[in-house]
């Protein structure tokens, strides 16, 4: 499998696994394989509707930006099967 088939891969596994929460503005973030577990780990993120901030200026029209989930979806290069989906938690910047 290509990088290119990992991307793939992952993004229609998060869109499939979320189809019922309106997931919006996904989008690659990472990419990573891993030459020891034969894996790759993409990064996915996604806002969902409910995390758009409240505001009556409506969000493209706003400097407000929409909080992204980051998932991380783990893939088996020989097979292509996805071994798992969790959660990317992100360092803070104060």
């Amino acid at each position: 499998m290509d990088v290119k088939q990992a991307v793939r891969t992952a993004r229609e596994y998060v869109v499939s696994l979320y189809d019922e929460e309106d997931i919006m503005d996904i989008g690659l973030e990472e990419v990573e394989f891993d030459e020891l577990s034969d894996e790759w780990r993409v990064t996915i993120g996604f806002s969902r509707p409910w995390d758009k901030e409240n505001s009556v200026v409506p969000i493209p029209y706003s400097d407000a930006r929409r909080p992204r989930a980051y998932k991380v979806v783990r893939i088996d290069d020989g097979d292509g099967q996805i071994i798992s989906l969790k959660d990317r938690i992100l360092a803070r910047s104060d």
